[in-house]
C-alpha cells in the first residue's frame, strides 16, 4: 500500500509547486498549474490539449480493433484442430517482445525511404511522416503487438462457458450465429468488460510506439499526452506542471473506467 500511496501523495504535492529538482527553490503555486492547463493562451494549455486529442484519436480507433480482432482469433483458436497450440503461440509471441524491439522493427519495415513495405508496393507512402498514414501505422503496430494478450483472456473466458449451454441451443435449433449472440456473448460479458477497460487504459497511456516510430510527427500530430508529459518533466525540467498533467489525465481515465463498468453492470442487470 505504501508503494502506491506515498508516491501518489508526493506526486500531488509536486504538482502544487513550480518544481525543478535541479534547483534548490521550489516555489508553492497551489492549483495554478491546473488552472494554467484550462487557461487559453497559457504556456502549456494548447500543446497539452492537442496531445490529449492525439491520445483520444489513437484510443478511439485502436480500441475497437483490440476488442473485436482478438475475439475473432480466440473463437478460431478455441476450436479443436491439429496445430492449435502452435497457432496460439504464434499469435501470443509478439506480446512477449518489448516495445523497443517492436518499434524499431516497424520503423525499419515502414520507413518511407528504405522500408520493406514501400519497396514491395513500389510506392512512397509516408507511413511515419504524414497523417493519416502515421495513425494507421501506429494502430496497426499496436494491434499486431498486443492482440495475443487479449485473445488469451478471451480464450480463458470461452472455456468457462458450459458446453451444456451450446448443446441446449443446438437442441432448440439455434444456428451458429444464434449461439454466438445468445450464449457466447452473454457468457463473455464480464471478460469483455475487463478487456475493454484494460485496453482503453493501455491505449490512453501509449508512449513507446509513437516515440519510436513517428517521434510525434508530423508537426506533433501523433505526440500523445504521455509523450508531452515526459517532455515537460524530463526534458524541460518542469516536474510540477508535468505532475499536474499526469493527475488530470489520471482523473479522466478513472472517469472513463467507472463509466465503462457502470454501463456493463446495467447491461448485466437488464
Amino acid at each position: 500500500m505504501g508503494f502506491v500511496l506515498v508516491p501518489a501523495v508526493f506526486g500531488f504535492w509536486v504538482s502544487l509547486h513550480d518544481y525543478n529538482y535541479l534547483l534548490p527553490g521550489k516555489p508553492w503555486t497551489g492549483l495554478q498549474n491546473y488552472v494554467d492547463l484550462f487557461t487559453a493562451g497559457s504556456r502549456d494549455s494548447s500543446d497539452f490539449w492537442h496531445s490529449m486529442l492525439a491520445t483520444g484519436i489513437f484510443t478511439v480507433f485502436s480500441v475497437p480493433f483490440l476488442i473485436v480482432c482478438p475475439l475473432g482469433v480466440a473463437l478460431l483458436l478455441n476450436r479443436a484442430f491439429r496445430g492449435r497450440s502452435f497457432f496460439r503461440a504464434v499469435f501470443f509471441a509478439p506480446y512477449v517482445l518489448g516495445v523497443a524491439v517492436v518499434g524499431l522493427l516497424f520503423r525499419f519495415v515502414l520507413d518511407p525511404n528504405i522500408g520493406l513495405v514501400n519497396y514491395y508496393l513500389g510506392s512512397a507512402i509516408p507511413w511515419t511522416t504524414d497523417v493519416p498514414w502515421a495513425w494507421i501505422s501506429l494502430i496497426g503496430m499496436t494491434v499486431w503487438w498486443t492482440l495475443g494478450f487479449n485473445a488469451v483472456i478471451y480464450m480463458a473466458g470461452l472455456q468457462d462457458i458450459s458446453p451444456e449451454l451450446y448443446e441446449a441451443a443446438r437442441v432448440d435449433g439455434a444456428s451458429r450465429r444464434d449461439e454466438f449472440r445468445n450464449v457466447t456473448l452473454p457468457g463473455l460479458r464480464p471478460v469483455m468488460a475487463f478487456v475493454t477497460t484494460v485496453t482503453i487504459l493501455a491505449s490512453a497511456n501509449m508512449f513507446g510506439q509513437s516515440f519510436l516510430l513517428t517521434k510525434g510527427a508530423p508537426a506533433n500530430e501523433t505526440r500523445t499526452a504521455i509523450m508531452y508529459i515526459a517532455e515537460t518533466g524530463l526534458v524541460n525540467n518542469r516536474q510540477g506542471m508535468a505532475a499536474a498533467m499526469s493527475y488530470l489525465l489520471a482523473l479522466l481515465l478513472m472517469a472513463v473506467s467507472v463509466l465503462n463498468l457502470r454501463l456493463t453492470q446495467r447491461r448485466e442487470a437488464s
